[in-house]
Order: C-alpha cells, then structure tokens, then sequence
C-alpha cells in the first residue's frame, strides 16, 4: 500500500523542479574546516538492501558506516563524499553521512518489472540497491508484468521520492529458458555480442596455416604431442609432449600463438582488451574472442597443423629447470584427450582405454611421475593449496538445475596444472631478469592485522600456529592447513585462511607470488581467454625476432602495459563475480525443487544472525538465528560461536547438523535452512 499511495502524484513528481539533490547544505567555510578536521572523506559507497552502507576509502583498511537515514540519493558504487562523525572513544565503526555524490557509478539497473495499473516499477535484481525504480507508463515500453528488463535511471530521487527510469531492454519473461542468466550478463555489463567490424575481421582469418606464416617457426610436428581437456572443451590452447633422456625430463608446453591472427591495436584487440577474459556461466560461455578463431585456427585440433609458442625444460630429477627456450614452432596434436580418459589409464588401470592408446601409455605415466616431482618441489619451497571442489551443475533443456554435485580434481587436472604453473614460472622468470617490458601475475603478502586476527581465531579453535616473523610466510601458512588436514573444521578453516588472502592481480612489476611462493610468475598458457597471456605473447615474438629494440616496440609496451594490466584485473574480477552469482541462482534454484527434505552438513561460517551450513553437495544455506526457538542464542565473534543461554548448546565452525529446507529464492540467490532436532 505505501508504495502505491507514494507514486498517486506521480505527474507531479515527473514534472518537480530539478534541483541540486545530491549535494548536502554545508557553508563553505565550516566545509574548509572540516575538511581540515580530516572529517571530509572520499571514496565509493556500498549499499545494503535494508538502506544502509558503506564507504569504502581507496587509502584506508576500515571503511564508513552510512545510516539508511544518512545515505540520501546514494546508490551503490557511488563516488561520494562522506562526513564523518567525530569518535567518542571505544573501538566501534567509524559513522558518516554522504554529503555530495561526486560520481555516478550506476546508470542502469537490471531487475524484475513489476507492474501497478499504469506504471510500474523495477525491483533491482542486485541486492545492495535498496531502492526500486519508478517507471511511469510512458517509459514502460509496455513490458509485461514480470519481465526481466535493464532500466535507464532518469532521475535518483529525493528523500521522498523513489530513483525514476525509463525501459532500455526487455529481456522478456523470467520463466523463459536462459532469462535469468542474461540478467546476470547485463547486470555485470559484459559484452556478449561481438560487433560486426571484429565479426568482419574474424571471419577475414584464414582457417589452415598458411605457408608464409611458417617461415622463421621450428618445426616441432614430429613430437608426440597430445591435448588433455575437458570433454565438452572446444578452445584448446594447450598441448604437452614429454620424453626422458637419463635423469632430464623434456617437457614441451606449446600454446596456440593467437597473437598471429589478432594484430596489437586492431578491432578484435579491442575487443579481447575490452572483455578481457572468457566468462564461463552456469549456461554459456562468453568468450572474449570470435569462435572462427578460438574454436577454429587457434584451437590445437587432433591431426591439424598449428602456430604454437613452445616453451621446451629440460628438468633434472629434483624438479628443477636447467635449461629452457621459448621458440615460435609448429605442432601437430596426435590425440585429443580428455581427464577422464587419463584419470582411466593412469588411475583406474581401464583395461579398453589403456589399449585404445596404447602408444601414448608411457607418457602418460612419465607425465604422471614428472607432475609428482614438480608438486613436491612446490610443497617443499611452501606453495600453498587450497583444494576446494569446484560445483559442477546440470541444467535440463529448459535451462533448469536439475543436479549440483562437487567437481572433483584428479591426476590428469594435476598434470596439466603442475605443467602450465611450471611454464608461467619459467617465462616470467626469463622475462623479469631480462628486464623487458612485461606483464606479470603478482600475489602480496596478506595484511599483518588480518593474519593476526586469523592466529587468534585458529588458537580458540585449538589449532597450534607457529610464526617465526613479523609476516607470515607461506610456508607457515601450509603447515596451518597441514595441521588441520582430515579435522571436521578443516574446510572451514581453509576457506577463512584463504580469506585472509590478498586478491591476485596483473602488474608490470616483478613481485612475486605469495600464495604459489613463487619469485617469479605470469599467465602465459591462456591466451584464447585471458587477455594478459595474449599481450606477453606479442612482446615474446616480437623479443624473438628482434623488433623490441629494433622498431622501438619496447617503449611502446611500456605506455600502454599499466592500462592493460589494471583492464585485465577489473575484467578477471568482473568475470568472477559474474560467474559467482549464475552459480548461486543454480543452487537456490535447484534447492527450491527440494523444499522440505533434510540433509547433512556442516557449518561453514557463523555469524550473530545465524549460521551458514554447507551441504556435501556444495550448496550453501543460511540458518536464521531466529529460527533457532529452543533457546536465546548470543554470539562470541572471537570463537566464532552461537551458544545457548539456557541449554548451553553450541554451534560452531566443522560442526555437522542436520537441516530441512525452509525456502529457496533463484531471483535474491538465497537458501534457508532450519535445523533439524
């Protein structure tokens, strides 16, 4: 009822004078002193769906609590200006209220049309918009009630007044197969259609490599290569060959030179530049190139001659690389293999499998007892692993989840990992002490305070921690999960170990990588969908034949490499972000199929509104605190804990409950547990 009686004037609001509502009245001269104060702040609002948020400051760890009543016309991701209250003393949350919106960071929304007699509005799909959107008839397009749209936002509204839109898209009905995760594409601006001049340009690719663009590659056709993906992959950007003379392990990784067919600075460079990464969703993959070129001539086809950039090791019996080239070759893959098939001979000892490549058996094997060696280099130098299952969702022909299971990792995904990790290391280690032009894959050091705060928590859980210096090293990090390995918590611990992680990045600088301690690394092994691995592929070539110094290719690289490497680490976060979200629609959608029925898990995190419990499935719920009715529950934040006044019954992280499904919600990408006595 209150939101119609708000929107009854709705000719009135259409028409209001548009006055400056994104600024807060404040004297000049008490904004000056304020400011001196260090009680003026800038930084990027994030909302809450309850109304309130956060500014969060580029330079600061702790960001700022708005009130739903402080937050004015702010929408998230909002550039704003916050005033922030003077601290009284204790150690709670710094407050504000946002006084001028220096940027918008939204201009358009994605969400569920909702229709009222003639208007309408749009109930925004991400949940930290708190604010629906008021559509007036004549902006309505006359979508159906019900239909996925992206609504332009007109007018942010005031105090009284909701944000006003008009319809840009309609998406159509969201029962329609694929709807729902199109909303997700849109709502993370992902681009999902090439324009015609990169179409154009792709299609001017030829398919078969042409005999000019053998000249200068050493021919590699003659070595048994062979690809292991998954069954249903179509981009095969890798291949592997591996022999043993003595003790010297020669391990090829050779990776389709798509820097041949995309020239630096054409149409589908931008392209790629602008998407900078496939993104891989619950129905579809968004590739970041054409599929002529990532699914034809830059794809390692069985029997197909192919442009390659090789990187060849020689490496030792304790798993070091003595020598190496990095060479522009040509291949021809002689099997096509999938995990499944390698997992069968190397693990299963499958009998058919083993005879129907019975040529390719002992490198499978060799490979196999190089990858062993390799792992074990890692380990011992401290690379830590976080070995999470991946989810694995079915969808039926309506786009529906009709299964989720983990997908588990085996010695054939193993293989490939140690293989392709082995060769980021090798090239980026060549390529940092050559000091060229280069884009690397850099992971810092964790925030002290937020290892400090992990120490204590793994101390109450009654982890015994060993750290040596001020930082935390890997190593000491690995030997926390080691410590932990097979307890009920173990999960848990890992995952609230990982989140103490800084995020992986691109940079132009050489500074290592905690998390894989490693001094050197890149991504070198992806360049169909990884944009960075695409970029060092040109400098690589162009450092073969010479053009770095000859042509001045390096100062080029130097202007143009700081905007690539940031570009490829937004568009990686967007992608992940992305891909997140489709899989949570899946899982709440599949679990809705299942309300009702009880299952076993464990808690995954605790809170003082509830517990979450994930099942063996990988699905993830929340048990609401307020559906906890045997008892007052209050929660300990250094235990992480919720304990019973009266029953002194606990729950806590690796604990395992037994829990019904109370609800399911695709749209708000939730699942509600209760538990079961």
């Amino acid at each position: 009822m209150g939101r119609k009686k708000i929107w009854e004037k709705k000719k009135k609001f259409s028409k209001q004078k548009k006055t400056d509502k994104n600024k807060f009245k404040l004297k000049k001269r008490d904004l000056r002193e304020l400011e001196k104060k260090g009680l003026v702040k800038e930084g990027m609002f994030i909302g809450n769906q309850k109304g309130f948020g956060f500014v969060e400051l580029e330079d600061e760890e702790d960001d700022i609590f708005i009130p739903a009543n402080a937050v004015g016309t702010a929408m998230h991701q909002d550039t704003v200006r916050v005033l922030v209250k003077e601290k009284n003393g204790g150690g709670k949350r710094q407050e504000g209220k946002i006084i001028e919106i220096l940027e918008r960071g939204t201009t358009e929304v994605v969400g569920t049309f909702q229709r009222e007699r003639d208007y309408g509005f749009v109930l925004c799909d991400n949940q930290k918009y708190a604010k629906d959107i008021y559509i007036a008839a004549k902006n309505s397009k006359g979508v159906r009630d019900g239909d996925k749209v992206v609504a332009e936002i007109i007018d942010y509204g005031d105090e009284r007044h909701k944000p006003e839109g008009r319809i840009k898209e309609d998406m159509g009905s969201i029962n329609a197969p694929g709807t729902d995760i199109l909303a997700i594409v849109k709502s993370f601006n992902i681009p999902s259609e090439f324009p015609p001049k990169v179409i154009t340009q792709a299609q001017r690719v030829p398919d078969h490599v042409l005999d000019a663009d053998r000249d200068g590659r050493t021919d590699l056709t003659h070595l048994q290569t062979v690809t292991i993906d998954g069954e249903d992959a179509k981009d095969l950007d890798d291949a592997i060959s591996l022999s043993k003379e003595g003790d010297i392990y020669h391990l090829g990784v050779h990776i389709a030179d798509v820097s041949n067919y995309v020239q630096g600075g054409s149409a589908l460079d931008r392209e790629a530049l602008k998407r900078g990464t496939s993104v891989y969703l619950a129905d579809r993959v968004i590739p970041m190139l054409p599929e002529r070129l990532s699914n034809g001539i830059c794809s390692l086809n069985q029997g197909e001659d192919r442009l390659t950039l090789s990187c060849l090791m020689d490496i030792d019996r304790s798993g070091q690389v003595v020598s190496h080239e990095i060479l522009e070759t040509i291949i021809r893959v002689d099997r096509r293999m999938s995990y499944t098939q390698v997992r069968c001979i190397l693990e299963d000892g499958d009998t058919e499998t083993k005879r129907e490549y019975e040529e390719f058996v002992p490198m499978f094997f060799l490979m196999k007892e190089l990858s062993e060696l390799l792992r074990s280099r890692r380990h011992h130098r401290g690379s830590i692993d976080f070995d999470f299952p991946e989810s694995k969702i079915t969808l039926n022909g309506a786009g529906r989840a009709i299964d989720v299971q983990p997908y588990e990792a085996n010695v054939a995904t193993e293989i490939i990992e140690d293989f392709m990790l082995m060769a980021n290391e090798t090239v980026a280690r060549e390529y940092c002490q050559g000091d060229y032009p280069f884009v690397y894959r850099t992971h810092e050091t964790p925030d002290p305070e937020r290892v400090e705060s992990l120490l204590t928590l793994l101390r109450n859980q009654g982890v015994s921690v060993q750290k040596a210096g001020e930082e935390i090293t890997p190593k000491e990090i690995q030997e926390i999960l080691e410590s932990i390995h097979g307890l009920p918590n173990e999960t848990m611990i890992s995952r609230l170990t990982l989140r103490t992680m800084k995020q992986a990045k691109y940079t132009t600088q050489c500074s290592g990588h905690f998390g894989l301690a490693a001094k050197y690394y890149c991504h070198f092994t992806s360049p169909i969908r990884r944009y960075p691995d695409l970029q060092i592929h040109r400098i690589i070539r162009d450092n073969i034949r010479g053009r770095l110094q000859r042509e001045g290719r390096t100062e080029h690289y130097r202007e143009i490499l700081e905007t690539v490497a940031e570009q490829s680490s937004v568009c990686e976060r967007r992608a992940q972000e992305a891909e997140r979200e489709s899989d949570r629609l899946k899982k709440a959608e599949y679990m809705s199929y299942h309300l009702g029925e009880e299952y076993e898990g464990i808690i995954s995190g605790v809170t003082a509104y509830g517990f979450y419990v994930e099942l063996p499935n990988t699905v993830e719920g929340l048990v609401h605190v307020t559906s906890l009715r045997d008892d007052y529950y209050s929660y300990n934040e250094e235990t992480y804990e919720l304990s019973g006044e009266l029953s002194k019954k606990v729950y806590h992280l690796g604990q395992k409950v037994r829990v019904r499904v109370a609800d399911a919600d695709a749209l708000r990408r939730t699942v509600d547990f209760t538990v079961v006595e």
